[in-house]
């Protein structure tokens, strides 16, 4: 009978793992409990924090270094990957994210995102670069792109803006109203924040556009001034090749850091669900910490276990180790069962 094989594909827990090491944890579990399993690892981004990492993974590429404004105005050095083929990609948190700021600094009315301006302008006068590959999230600001526009009237090249949440810039769920308490806003600070969105005037076919208010509503601005927003996920999978890798296996191990409701909607663990369901192939979600309404919405899209980690960060690694090993030993048992 032939021998079990795993895709091992996380996202990062942040401030504890990268996707890869995460990968590399649970990785070292299984095969150090049974040599024979084949595990292929594709480590995975949504479009947040560690896109950049994990297309460099999968594909090489050069990283490259500028130098930008940070939300405050202050230099600060971001990072992009020039790949092979001419596209690069970089991340808005490389200019203008929440890690960048203590939890003093923020201030969502002081916050700009002229940062994102700069760099984009800076891969765009890079001749090495055809087009531009975008995340979007983790971001400290709530201007709408204003800033961004203000150092950027025009997009230099073609850029795919790979998004990690589904929201429309206004409304009940848009950015201001859940994600400006993230960067610093009081209930009276996101009523504020609303009006100013909506002053922008952008018309319903950008403002309701799905990920228009990704990364304080930078989303909706790139729409405007030509971007193309993407569900991060669905590009990722398709950039990394995962579908191609995932079809020999006998099933996929994914997770991050926190899961809940939010992890249906855009997230690493709903896309390769999405992905794995025409296939049937079975797979395992782990979370750092695990809402027990946020496993029971994955398991209805299909997730076949959702297993918590201890949630201590010190922990992380040897806990993906041991998901690994329970994973190789559960395996190896049905393996011979079925023999």
């Amino acid at each position: 009978m032939a021998r079990p094989t795993v895709i091992v594909s996380p996202d990062s827990l942040k401030g504890c793992l990268s996707a890869a090491d995460a990968s590399a944890a649970v990785t070292a579990g299984i095969t150090d409990t049974d040599p024979e399993i084949a595990v292929t690892t594709v480590p995975l981004s949504d479009g947040g924090e560690g896109l950049v990492d994990v297309l460099r993974h999968a594909l090489g590429g050069e990283l490259r270094t500028v130098t930008v404004s940070d939300p405050l105005g202050r230099p600060t050095l971001a990072r992009y990957l020039v790949m092979p083929d001419g596209r690069a990609v970089t991340e808005s948190a490389q200019a203008i994210g929440l890690t960048l700021l203590t939890t003093a600094e923020l201030d969502p009315f002081r916050a700009s995102s002229r940062g994102l301006g700069e760099l984009i302008a800076h891969v765009g006068a890079d001749p090495d670069v055809r087009e531009l590959v975008l995340g979007v999230g983790g971001v400290a600001t709530v201007d709408g792109g204003v800033g961004m526009r203000e150092a950027l009237t025009k997009l230099p090249l073609p850029v795919r803006v790979a998004s990690d949440v589904r929201n429309p810039l206004l409304g009940q769920r848009g950015a201001a109203a859940v994600f400006g308490p993230q960067k610093g806003a009081a209930p009276a600070d996101v009523e504020h924040l609303e009006r100013r969105l909506a002053a922008l005037g952008h018309p319903p076919e950008v403002a309701d556009h799905p990920g228009a208010g990704a990364a304080g509503g930078i989303g909706a601005m790139l729409l405007a001034m030509g971007g193309a927003v993407e569900s991060g996920i669905e590009l990722v999978l398709a950039l990394t090749g995962w579908t191609d890798a995932a079809r020999t296996a006998s099933v996929a191990v994914t997770g991050e850091g926190t899961v809940d409701l939010s992890s249906t909607e855009g997230k690493v663990v709903s896309g390769v669900l999405a992905a794995a369901r025409p296939s049937q192939l079975p797979v395992v979600v782990f979370g750092g910490r695990v809402q027990p309404d946020g496993a029971a919405a994955l398991r209805e899209l299909g997730a076949v276990d959702v297993r918590p980690l201890s949630g201590r960060i010190a922990d992380a690694a040897d806990d993906l180790y041991a998901l690994g090993v329970h994973m190789a030993t559960r395996l190896l048992s049905t393996t011979q069962a079925a023999g």
